[in-house]
């Protein structure tokens, strides 16, 4: 397990799928909807929600609940990734390759450049609102993958291929959920300022969009050249002449 935590390509790879999932969290098909959500699996309304003095807990355990619906998603998915690229290691050059070429163009869709990759699958039924239908909304917010979600999210499962472990694909899908998750967290703990914050945000969304389909398709670049390889490479060089001061 110390290995798999210390992994070169995981020290590398895990910072880049929370901020994938920051990244996520802020696009213009996620924020604007934060509100409704934190509604919905409250079960309060717009006024109660934005009245700090009443309800934080019920708030907290709203966003706690959903935000653990989709991490069981997304972790299963990611660790069923990790083990087909296990039995896939033979091969692991250039299929590495082929999911690079896959993230460059996760890249260019997140930026809006190729339109039939930001479809997504809704359920026609929700659950009840309120926290027992919190859990369920989650799930369904992860099997749906909202548009902007797919493309950073298929990315980061493209990094848990190449990961080859079952193990390191659930742990990189985990860091991805702490990135997207956390902002759900704290803005159910200070809400009328996040909303002030979001106003910031949506300004700016086009830059947003930009600079995540941008990070994507540097990870593209960096799979397809070999040269993630040879980070990862110099990262383990660098964790094996770490010695620890008793």
């Amino acid at each position: 397990m110390n290995e798999t935590v210390t992994s070169g390509s995981l020290l590398l790879a895990a910072p880049l799928a929370a901020l994938a999932g920051l990244v996520s969290f802020v696009s213009p098909c996620v924020l604007p909807l934060v509100p409704g959500y934190l509604s919905y699996v409250t079960g309060m309304t717009g006024a109660d929600l934005a009245d700090q003095r009443r309800g934080r807990g019920r708030l907290l355990a709203g966003a706690g609940l959903f935000v653990a619906g989709f991490t069981v998603v997304f972790v299963s998915a990611g660790a069923a990734f990790g083990g087909i690229g296990r039995w896939l290691l033979e091969y692991q050059d250039p299929i590495t390759r082929v999911l690079g070429i896959l993230t460059i163009v996760f890249g260019l869709a997140f930026m809006g450049l190729v339109p039939g990759l930001q479809r997504t699958f809704k359920s026609g039924r929700l659950p009840q609102a309120g926290l027992a239908g919190a859990p369920l909304l989650g799930l369904l917010f992860g099997l749906g993958w909202t548009p902007c979600i797919g493309p950073t999210l298929a990315a980061v499962q493209s990094l848990a291929i190449s990961e080859a472990s079952a193990g390191r694909g659930a742990l990189l899908s985990l860091a991805y959920c702490l990135g997207l998750g956390l902002p759900f967290v704290v803005t159910a703990l200070a809400y009328r300022r996040a909303l002030g914050a979001f106003g910031a945000v949506k300004r700016h969304y086009a830059l947003v969009m930009r600079i995540g389909g941008g990070m994507l398709v540097t990870i593209g670049l960096l799979l397809v050249t070999g040269l993630w390889g040879d980070l990862t490479i110099q990262m383990k060089s660098w964790i094996s002449g770490f010695e620890t001061v008793i």
